[in-house]
């Protein structure tokens, strides 16, 4: 009876040991299973049209994976059919033959329901057959002028996306028009094989043409509706147009009051042909706070911090505190302070326009003047569209200072006018377009000086050339002038120096200035600055620059550019586009002007230099 019941125990040992075995046998297969191995054989086509349908293709996706499931391959490779075919039609090719056989056997005949076996190799074999081209082609009807794409017409290859592009061209040309609601009404297409020619009628319903309703204001907000319909500004009873949807949208988002706003229109047309735009909010987080931090070779360690609060008394107003303490440790004169508020209401009095009230006290310890100042001003900042933009406001300003004249004070009344024209392609790396920004303060003495204004003026102009535009030329010009009082007479804080990142690089920060009998130099009445980039790609994200920079400082109301001083600046640096914007990297050297003209400054910053 022992040995039986041993005999028994060895024998189940024996089993489970070799069930174990099995089990990791079977695991080893599995995890051995590798990737299946794929052919494309293409006959006919054109150059690009191999890597369109490697792109195009699910079995290629899985052929890079490990241990694909055979029935995830089977499936893929059924998908692939449609999906290679809708590659051909868009590329022309209405007459294809497509093959796609797993280990021998065509894919459309398989199962691909439970594991299946693994695949080893996949082999897409397609014949292209000629190319066809447009034969008869029509589309209407169309708004008088309107054009269908010139690659749909008799004679050009045909394309299933050359179609695509007609009808979207077609409807956008239609809801332009007013009609909302425009879509197609029918289309025949006919392939005449024995000619390779494709016949395509396509026939378009415009609609009626519809007026705006009424803006309906969707989602959880906090904002008063009539606010939020104030600040869109959709032109209620104006001809519908896609433009105005879009731009009451952009509103919306400028105020910075919401998180989320996606504007669409009504399924039903209204009553008179209106059509209703529903408008969908997710308020932004009401209160917001935070800090940041600078370091500069040249201006030292900044600190700031702001408070900001959204939708302050339930019309979308911002209101946002700021502090910043900067020039700690730098080489631009000792540390300034300024604190701040900065109040906007959006969509005030009209819904191009917002209101804002802007109060600052700073002081400011720059290398050749000091300044404690006191500012408050009010006005309107008016969108007149996403590139242009004014403002007007009117102001105090009161400032105690100390420069090559001596301790000084001064009070005026300010009445600032900004006009600014924004079309660069990118604002923080631009490689087309222009930038211009006017800006005009006249000011009314109180005390301490006479009555006058300064002008502003900033230029930037962006050329690209060679493949993919990888070298950039880059232009800049600045102008000031100071009208008015007298050099020892004017607010210090009111007059320019030139030197530094702004202006002058390789130069030292407001080097240059006017020399005073005393040997102090003074802020000058007038500038001129001059500023060229050439930036060329290395890489994807890499790029080397070179630069020259100039300025000028003289004593007179208006830049003569002979009665006072020049220097320049030039060197170069690199670029790491990170997505969001540049990381700048320039190294300058002085070239001409006062003073010594050794040693080199160090720049860092986000974003291009201008």
């Amino acid at each position: 009876m022992t040995l039986q019941a041993g005999e028994r125990k060895i024998a189940t040992g024996w089993a489970w040991r070799r069930f174990v075995a099995t089990c990791v046998t079977m695991t080893c297969l599995a995890g051995a299973v590798q990737a299946f191995d794929l052919q494309l054989d293409l006959q006919g086509g054109t150059d690009g049209l191999d890597a369109d349908l490697r792109g195009a293709s699910l079995l290629a996706g899985l052929a890079d994976e490990d241990a694909p499931v055979g029935s995830d391959v089977i499936a893929a490779a059924k998908a692939d059919y449609q999906r290679l075919v809708g590659v051909l039609y868009d590329r022309g090719y209405f007459a294809p033959v497509v093959s796609i056989r797993l280990d021998g056997r065509e894919a459309a005949g398989l199962s691909n329901f439970g594991g299946g076996p693994a695949v080893g190799r996949a082999v897409i074999q397609i014949e292209t057959g000629q190319p066809f081209r447009f034969g008869s082609t029509s589309i209407a009807p169309l708004p008088q002028g309107t054009q269908p794409p010139s690659g749909f017409q008799a004679g050009a290859p045909a394309s299933l996306q050359v179609m695509r592009d007609a009808v979207s061209g077609g409807i956008s040309s239609w809801r332009a028009e007013g009609h909302a609601k425009a879509q197609t009404d029918g289309q025949q297409i006919t392939a005449r094989h024995d000619q390779t020619v494709l016949d395509a009628t396509i026939r378009l319903n415009p609609g009626p043409k519809l007026r705006f309703g009424q803006l309906q204001v969707l989602g959880e907000t906090t904002i008063k509706p009539e606010r939020v319909r104030q600040i869109a500004g959709l032109p209620t009873g104006d001809v519908f147009s896609p433009e105005e949807v879009q731009r009451a949208t952009t509103r919306l988002r400028r105020t910075g009051a919401f998180s989320s706003v996606a504007a669409s229109e009504a399924d039903t047309i209204g009553p008179n042909d209106t059509l209703d735009i529903d408008v969908q909010l997710q308020d932004a987080v009401p209160r917001r706070f935070g800090f940041g931090a600078e370091v500069s070779t040249e201006e030292g360690l900044e600190l700031s911090a702001f408070w900001l609060h959204r939708n302050l008394l339930g019309g979308g107003e911002r209101l946002r505190l700021d502090i910043e303490a900067g020039g700690i440790g730098g080489d631009t004169g000792g540390e300034d302070l300024e604190a701040g508020f900065r109040f906007v209401r959006p969509g005030f009095p009209s819904y191009r326009t917002d209101l804002f009230i802007d109060g600052r006290i700073s002081s400011l310890d720059e290398p050749n003047f000091s300044a404690d100042t006191v500012s408050l001003q009010a006005g309107l900042i008016h969108t007149a569209s996403e590139q242009r933009e004014y403002t007007y406001a009117i102001g105090y300003r009161g400032a105690d200072t100390e420069d090559a004249f001596g301790s000084r004070s001064y009070r005026i009344l300010t009445a600032p006018l900004t006009h600014t024209r924004d079309y660069r392609d990118n604002s923080l790396n631009a490689t087309s377009g222009y930038y211009a920004q006017f800006g005009l303060t006249p000011f009314l003495a109180l005390s301490g000086t006479d009555d006058g204004a300064r002008v502003f003026v900033d230029g930037r102009i962006y050329r690209s050339a060679g493949e993919n535009d990888a070298v950039t030329f880059a232009l800049r010009g600045q102008l000031g002038s100071l009208f008015g009082p007298a050099l020892s007479l004017a607010p210090a804080d009111y007059l320019f120096f030139s030197g530094g990142g702004g202006t002058v690089r390789g130069q030292d920060f407001q080097s240059l200035g006017v020399e005073q009998p005393n040997g102090l130099i003074s802020g000058g009445r007038s500038f001129l600055g001059a500023s060229a980039e050439v930036r060329v790609k290395t890489g994807e994200r890499l790029s080397v620059v070179g630069f020259w920079d100039a300025g000028y400082i003289g004593e007179e109301e208006f830049p003569d550019g002979t009665s006072g001083d020049w220097h320049s600046g030039a060197g170069a640096g690199i670029r790491y586009d990170t997505g969001v914007g540049p990381i700048r990297f320039d190294v300058g050297v002085p070239v001409s002007g006062p003073g010594s003209n050794n040693g080199f400054e160090i720049y860092i910053g986000i974003g291009q230099a201008f």
